[in-house]
C-alpha cells in the first residue's frame, strides 16, 4: 500500500537534515555562536566589518545610538 513509503522517507528525510541542523552545533563549538554570516561579496563583508568595528561584535545588532558622534 502506499503508507509502506513512510519509513524509507523518514530515513532520507532525517539523513538529509542531519548536515544543517548539525551546522549549528559545529559553529557553536568552533566560532562561539550558532549563526555563520556569509561574506561572499564585498558588500557583505564591508557589513561585517562595519558591524565588528562598532559593536566589537558582528554578531550583536546594535542601533545608530552605537555610532559615536565625532
Amino acid at each position: 500500500m502506499w503508507f509502506e513509503i513512510l519509513p524509507s522517507f523518514a530515513i532520507i528525510t532525517v539523513l538529509m537534515a542531519m548536515p544543517h541542523a548539525s551546522a549549528y552545533v559545529i559553529n557553536k563549538l568552533v566560532v562561539g555562536n550558532m549563526y555563520r554570516r556569509s561574506l561572499l561579496n564585498k558588500e557583505q563583508k564591508d557589513q561585517y566589518l562595519r558591524d565588528w568595528r562598532i559593536s566589537g561584535d558582528a554578531y550583536v545588532t546594535h542601533g545608530l545610538e552605537a555610532i559615536p558622534d565625532e
